[in-house]
C-alpha cells in the first residue's frame, strides 16, 4: 500500500507538472461550464415553463454534474496520450506499482477539477443559485460530486488505454460529450418522449443530479419514475460503486499488459 501511494503520488506530480506547462487547458476546462451555465440559464431559461430563476437553481447543480462527468473526456485523452506515445510502456520498464500510474492520473484530476469547481460555484451563486439544505447537506453534496467525478475520470482512462489511437479517442470523446444532453441536467425529463425519457433516467448524470438537487434543497421537480431517479442518493452511490469495480481492475490490467 505504502509504495502505491508513493508512486501514485509521483504520477500525480507528473500530470500537476504537465497542467502547469499547459494553461491553456486549464483555462479551457474552467471557462466553457461557466459560458454554458450562463448560456442555458439566461437564453434556455426563457423558453422553459419554470421561471428564470428557479430554472437556473435548477440548473446549477445539473451543470456541476454534466461538468463531473466531463472527467470521462479528459480523462480518455490523458490517458491515449500515454498509451501511444510509449509514456505508459516507460513506465512498464519501471519498479513501480501499475495501479498507480492511473490512480496518479485519477487523484490529480480530482484535484484539478475540486480547485476548477469554485469559479462555477460562485457564478452559479451569483445568477441566484442557493444552497438552501444546510451545512451538510452541502458537503454531502459536494462530496458526492467529486466521488461522481473520481468514477468517471477511471471511466475515461479504461476508455483511453482501449483506444486505437488518439485520433480514435478524440472521436469517442464527441460522443461522451453528448450524455450529459440525454440527462436531466439542463432539463426536466417529464416533457421528453417515452424513450427518451427512460434512457434519461437512467442514466448516471440524472441520479447525480438530482441527488445534488435535493441534498442542496433546491427545485422541486419530477424525479421520474426509475429508481435511480426516485432514490438519488442511493441510485449514485450505486452507479459510482459499480462503474469504479469494473473499471479500476480493467484500467489496471491494462496499464500492466499493454
Amino acid at each position: 500500500m505504502s509504495a502505491i501511494l508513493y508512486d501514485g503520488g509521483a504520477v500525480l506530480g507528473r500530470h500537476l507538472q504537465r497542467l502547469r506547462h499547459a494553461p491553456a487547458i486549464l483555462i479551457m476546462t474552467q471557462t466553457m461550464p461557466i459560458v454554458f451555465l450562463l448560456f442555458f440559464g439566461y437564453v434556455f431559461g426563457g423558453a422553459l415553463a419554470m421561471p428564470g430563476a428557479e430554472y437556473r437553481a435548477f440548473l446549477v447543480p445539473g451543470m456541476l454534474v454534466a461538468t463531473a462527468a466531463n472527467g470521462i473526456m479528459t480523462g480518455m485523452f490523458t490517458a491515449a496520450q500515454d498509451a501511444h506515445r510509449g509514456v505508459m510502456d516507460r513506465f512498464r520498464t519501471l519498479p513501480m506499482s501499475r495501479s498507480a500510474v492511473p490512480l496518479g492520473q485519477a487523484v490529480a484530476d480530482l484535484v484539478t477539477t475540486t480547485v476548477g469547481m469554485v469559479p462555477l460555484v460562485l457564478v452559479g451563486l451569483a445568477m441566484g443559485w442557493r444552497i438552501e439544505g444546510g451545512a451538510a447537506g452541502a458537503v454531502a453534496a459536494f462530496g458526492l460530486l467529486l466521488l461522481f467525478r473520481f468514477t468517471a475520470t477511471w471511466v475515461g482512462i479504461l476508455l483511453g488505454l482501449l483506444s486505437r489511437s488518439e485520433e480514435a479517442a478524440s472521436q469517442l470523446a464527441g460522443v461522451t460529450f453528448m450524455l450529459p444532453l440525454l440527462s436531466n441536467a439542463y432539463i426536466p425529463t417529464d416533457g421528453m418522449p417515452a424513450v427518451a425519457r427512460t434512457l434519461a433516467e437512467w442514466n448516471p448524470i440524472s441520479a447525480v443530479s438530482t441527488a445534488l438537487r435535493d441534498l442542496c434543497g433546491n427545485a422541486a421537480v419530477p424525479h421520474g419514475s426509475a429508481w435511480p431517479v426516485t432514490h438519488p442518493v442511493a441510485g449514485s452511490l450505486t452507479w459510482c460503486a459499480v462503474l469504479l469495480a469494473v473499471c479500476v481492475p480493467l484500467a489496471v490490467r491494462r496499464c500492466t499488459r499493454g
